[in-house]
């Protein structure tokens, strides 16, 4: 147990982490950036602009254009969840795991 502890204030202190944390955290803010863009515009739009959302996406159709954007915000964030998930697959959790394994040497 107390060599469990002692790494674990070794890898808060390894360069390797803390580049890891910035990386990963920077990635993550970009993705979070783009969700809540998405977000605030779809309800910018409703606020200033809500006939634009209720134009139906071809004539006599009931489907309007606000359904598609709105189901297009939902697609962006699975996309983007997608992304970060694949990216943390291959790129983090190896870092992490030659960090800690540096760690226990």
């Amino acid at each position: 147990m107390q060599k469990q502890a002692a790494s674990c204030g070794h890898i808060r202190e390894n360069p390797r982490f803390l580049a890891l944390v910035r990386k990963r955290n920077r990635f993550a803010f970009f993705l979070a950036a783009l969700i809540v863009m998405a977000y605030f515009s779809y309800i910018l739009v409703l606020a200033f602009s809500p006939h634009w959302l209720a134009l139906p996406l071809f004539d006599g159709m009931a489907t309007n254009t606000g359904l598609l954007f709105g189901l297009a915000i939902i697609v962006l964030t699975v996309v983007l969840t997608a992304v970060y998930v694949r990216r943390a697959n291959r790129e983090f959790d190896a870092d992490t795991t030659e960090i800690r394994r540096q760690a226990l040497k």
